[in-house]
């Protein structure tokens, strides 16, 4: 339908908490996070932090396809809840628009190379990010530009 639904979510994070004992019985109480923040949390600590980046590339095609994986989760999260702009502007700086990170990520996994591109194009084209169109273009290029490999590739394997 295109129209945007906000849907309401909250966090619970098992794994934290403080007891508090009272009477006979004590308890687990564990804090309830806005999604927005947990997910802030999660794209600066992750996704938009140079160290974890490098370490994913790092990782060769393994970590090509975390990178991949996330911005399909920011994607889809995106969907449903408020992703701030600077998030996906970061993202795409990061991971699409530095030559030599995309160069590495193509190296290591082009359809995950592939797939982080289409994705930000996914975001842009559902209202989710606004960017201008010098960076759209380029993106629709690095897009091309990965398909363009994967079919050479492909096409030379059948050979």
């Amino acid at each position: 339908t295109g129209t945007k639904q906000r849907v309401a979510v909250s966090v619970i994070e098992a794994f934290g908490g403080t007891t508090q004992s009272g009477g006979d019985s004590s308890s687990v109480v564990v804090p309830v996070r806005d999604v927005e923040d947990v997910l802030r949390l999660e794209y600066r600590s992750k996704l938009l932090n140079p160290k974890w980046r490098d370490a994913m590339l790092d990782q060769g095609s393994g970590g090509a396809y975390e990178v991949s994986q996330r911005m399909t989760a920011m994607v889809g999260w995106a969907a449903t809840t408020d992703v701030d702009n600077f998030v996906f502007d970061q993202a795409a700086e990061r991971y699409a628009l530095d030559e030599e990170v995309a160069k590495k990520l193509q190296k290591a996994n082009p359809e995950a190379f592939k797939n982080v591109v289409r994705r930000l194009l996914e975001a842009n084209g559902r209202g989710m990010w606004e960017t201008n169109d010098e960076v759209l273009n380029k993106l629709k290029d690095l897009y091309s530009d990965a398909d363009d490999m994967i079919e050479q590739a492909s096409a030379a394997i059948q050979r």
